[in-house]
């Protein structure tokens, strides 16, 4: 009697290996999409929402240590306000910073870096850039010093040891200024050794940094780890009449 039970096919040994083919081709595409996505995900972060920067410089401690890595809101100024006593990344209006050294990475080592720099998974460097606290807005009228030693705005002294480095008076040079529209008056907490708004009134726009220039507001330390905190608004300047603000 003949068996007629079905029986499969046993697959030759030329299937195997197409199979095989075809998977590895999925799964490489597969990576490039991902990969792809999250290039243009971190490349529109990146533009509108965020970005992260490294702190280069001691201008800003104790707030702010060398080799800190901050994130950026690129949404302040704009849809949020900047406040006096926020941290912002600024770029340079003209003159503030030396001519910066470019490292040494080697030819594939540096556009490896400008890429991953670009599409925002490196932290920009500080070449063009640099970080400041807002002191006054425009229209504020910012004075240094009273009897006490103390900056005072539009008439109203203000008390800057929440940030001010240890130790350090609000300002070794006295300066009065009027801060024109569309501009800001910006100090480092690190009064001694930062080369601010005070130093810099015989470069263009006269010490203050145009609001165009700024990147965006500093809100976060993320590394080292140790150092991981929040850059909040302090309230130093509650008491000061005038905007409290400027989109």
């Amino acid at each position: 009697m003949s068996d007629h039970r079905d029986q499969s096919p046993t697959p030759g040994p030329a299937e195997a290996p197409a199979r095989g083919r075809g998977g590895v081709l999925a799964a490489v595409r597969e990576t490039v999409l991902v990969v792809a996505v999250a290039l243009v995900v971190s490349l529109v972060v990146k533009t509108f929402l965020l970005q992260a920067f490294y702190i280069p410089s001691q201008s800003m401690e104790t707030t702010l240590d060398i080799g800190d890595r901050v994130v950026v809101s690129k949404l302040t100024p704009g849809p949020f306000e900047l406040h006096r006593g926020d941290v912002v990344v600024f770029l340079d209006p003209g003159g503030w910073l030396p001519p910066a050294a470019e490292p040494d990475r080697g030819p594939v080592g540096s556009v490896v870096a400008d890429v991953l720099t670009f599409v925002g998974l490196l932290p920009e460097d500080s070449g063009e850039h640099l970080i400041k606290r807002v002191i006054g807005l425009p229209g504020d009228r910012v004075e240094c010093c009273d009897a006490q030693g103390r900056i005072s705005v539009n008439g109203t002294p203000v008390e800057e040891s929440a940030y001010v480095i240890e130790g350090a008076v609000p300002s070794q040079v006295p300066f009065s200024v009027t801060v024109p529209a569309g501009e800001l008056w910006v100090m480092g907490d690190n009064r001694p050794e930062s080369a601010d708004s005070r130093y810099n009134q015989d470069k263009p726009h006269g010490g203050f940094v145009p609001l165009e220039n700024v990147v965006g507001r500093a809100y976060v330390v993320v590394w080292p780890l140790s150092h991981l905190a929040w850059l909040g608004t302090p309230s130093t300047f509650d008491d000061v009449p005038g905007e409290a603000g400027v989109e």
